[in-house]
């Protein structure tokens, strides 16, 4: 994968990750208090992932899983 692609996935995956997960926590600890929603956003986010690479649809899958580790979106919304 070239390190100048146009998209800048190793940038921009944690950051919307942190901003979706963000904005799940806020709305299901303002309505049910619970306090793992981003967490499950997250887990939400990388379950369809794997569901889309697995039955080769085409519209996420179509960027490089190597450069999306688990890890860049799981942590953050753990420090949430």
């Amino acid at each position: 994968v070239d390190w100048k692609d146009r998209r800048m996935w190793p940038t921009s995956v944690p950051i919307l990750g942190v901003t979706f997960a963000a904005a799940g926590q806020a709305f299901f600890w303002k309505k049910f208090k619970l306090p793992f929603a981003a967490t499950f956003a997250v887990l939400g986010l990388l379950i369809g992932e794997w569901i889309t690479r697995y039955c080769n649809f085409w519209s996420w899958s179509y960027f490089p899983i190597s450069l999306l580790f688990p890890s860049a979106l799981v942590v953050p919304p753990l420090w949430l």
